[in-house]
């Protein structure tokens, strides 16, 4: 068995977790950048963050046996002070170049703000100039589907292809639009928010299983690095074929992070 969590924030896991999800089956794993737990107050900080991202945590994670790949952006929780926002994006390019980066992300919305949408587009801009993947955060509960939509409008209003944008923490009310509109779906699971590993099943059996990928985020609030492993067996539990699992949690996440020339898996 292997598979590849394709949204998994590792600086905030222990080796331990490493050690885990190797021993579970986990070959790859791509870290969007993403809060800290707390609002950085300097350009500075989030340049040290980004040299963790595509230096240090790659080497963690090599020494288990596991590819680590990774996204750039401001985030949207830290993205509501434009001017802030704006020296932060200027030193992305950067950092562009680096062998382990897949393309902008994770960038989307928090609260729907009218600054938050600004640079939600500046940085749809910045993923358009270089030819970036894009993964997209949305809202939480009561804002998700209008702030989907929202991410939605922006995005079709620029040059970038759906099939290259991954539309990430979908739910029930909400997935069926993304996947209507061209883009990519990702279910988050989560032991108490998002997603749980028997709704991601659910959603599999009305969606249907064409451009959509689990991930278990894993960051620094509840949270398990497990979860996609866990959904595996709550789909073999329910009698789907090993080739359907493996297509939600390897063949499809691979499929959308190969148009990217930097992810390359061992053979």
């Amino acid at each position: 068995m292997k598979y590849i969590d394709p949204h998994i924030h590792m600086v905030s896991r222990t080796t331990d977790d490493y050690q885990r999800m190797a021993q579970s089956g986990c070959v790859a794993v791509t870290e969007p950048a993403f809060w800290a737990g707390f609002d950085r107050s300097s350009v500075q900080g989030f340049f040290d963050y980004y040299r963790q991202l595509t230096e240090y945590e790659p080497r963690r994670a090599a020494q288990f046996g596991i590819r680590h790949f990774s996204w750039l952006c401001i985030n949207p929780k830290e993205a509501d002070d434009p001017g802030f926002a704006r020296e932060v994006i200027a030193i992305i390019p950067d950092f562009l170049e680096r062998e382990n980066v897949l393309g902008i992300g994770e960038i989307g919305l928090n609260k729907n703000t009218r600054n938050e949408l600004i640079i939600l587009e500046e940085q749809i801009a910045l993923a358009e100039k270089h030819n970036q993947l894009v993964l997209v955060h949305t809202p939480h509960l009561e804002d998700k589907l209008k702030g989907t939509r929202l991410i939605m409008d922006a995005l079709a209003a620029s040059k970038i292809e759906p099939g290259r944008v991954l539309i990430d923490h979908v739910e029930e009310h909400t997935v069926g639009e993304v996947l209507d509109r061209g883009f990519w779906a990702g279910m988050t699971l989560y032991p108490d928010t998002k997603v749980t590993p028997q709704r991601a099943t659910d959603i599999i059996e009305m969606y249907g299983h064409e451009r959509i990928w689990m991930n278990s985020a894993g960051d620094w609030g509840c949270s398990d690095p497990l979860a996609v492993p866990k959904a595996r067996l709550e789909m073999a539990r329910r009698g789907h074929a090993q080739t359907l699992i493996d297509k939600v949690t390897f063949d499809n996440p691979l499929t959308f992070l190969s148009q990217s020339p930097n992810f390359q898996l061992d053979e």
